[in-house]
């Protein structure tokens, strides 16, 4: 391993991280001083103070102890490196579940390279929950002390629990692929934000399909995923660390299974 990925020096700083932005974000949960602006003038695209805070708080961090990695974050953007590592940043990913007091929103940290998420991190500062995945790490700390993460298996696709953000998920084309794995699962939630990646992780959800997903938004959980045993790519199989359309599966069968119908139905890979 190089030695800019050692482990436990890593893992360490993407700890000072989390806390960092638990200690930003919390004076802000719930109180009626918390207000939000929006990022698009055509929808409502909120963040808040405590976005921004906990990505500053980060960045200070990573700028003093990390000066030649990378960072993408989703509040200011990218700043390059030379270590041919980058952080990947959402300081609150699930604003509005933030603003509306509900406690599905996360912190999420990742470092990649160029093949992709290495390390990530899944905080929920509230709920003092952080998953934790890669670089020999899968495992879950909270109230409940530590846990080792392991995906749910055995289950196909009709005993499945799906989760995605929103019932109106991407394009008209997106949100009649999901419709059909929808049809066939056992049972269908909406807006748990990343926390839905986290309880993959942890054995207690089967499958998540969004679409329309920035790289900060799916990194983290990529490798908490993938760490804990399961499998996470675009909706065509391939890498999904880039963002767009992405399902995150506890095992590859019923990856394969939920991959089909978002194709044609049949197997057919369908065209964006």
């Amino acid at each position: 391993m190089p030695d800019d990925l050692q482990s436990e020096e890593v893992h360490a700083v993407a700890a000072r991280l989390a806390d960092a932005a638990r200690a930003a974000i919390l004076p802000w949960f719930r109180t009626p001083a918390l207000s939000a602006d929006s990022k698009d003038a055509a929808a409502f695209d909120p963040v808040t103070e405590a976005d921004r805070a906990a990505e500053r708080a980060m960045r200070g961090i990573l700028a003093a102890e990390r000066p030649g990695d990378g960072i993408l974050g989703e509040e200011y953007g990218r700043s390059a490196g030379t270590s041919g590592l980058t952080w990947v940043l959402d300081p609150i990913d699930g604003t509005r579940g933030f603003i509306s007091g509900m406690p599905t929103w996360g912190v999420l940290i990742a470092l990649c390279d160029a093949t992709g998420p290495r390390l990530g991190v899944i905080d929920q500062p509230y709920i003092g929950e952080r998953f934790i995945g890669g670089l020999g790490r899968a495992e879950v700390t909270g109230p409940s002390g530590t846990a080792v993460l392991r995906t749910r298996k055995g289950r196909a696709l009709a005993e499945a629990t799906l989760f995605t953000t929103f019932p109106e998920i991407g394009t008209e084309a997106d949100r009649t692929a999901f419709e059909r794995v929808k049809a066939r699962a056992r049972l269908t939630r909406y807006g748990a934000d990343c926390y839905g990646y986290a309880l993959v992780a942890a054995g207690q959800v089967d499958l998540v399909i969004e679409a329309g997903l920035h790289p900060y938004d799916i990194c983290a959980p990529i490798a908490v995923i993938e760490a804990a045993g399961g499998i996470v790519t675009d909706w065509e199989g391939r890498p999904a660390h880039g963002g767009g359309r992405v399902i995150a599966a506890a095992t590859p069968g019923l990856h394969a299974e939920a991959l089909a119908l978002l194709g044609d139905g049949q197997g057919r890979v369908r065209e964006s």
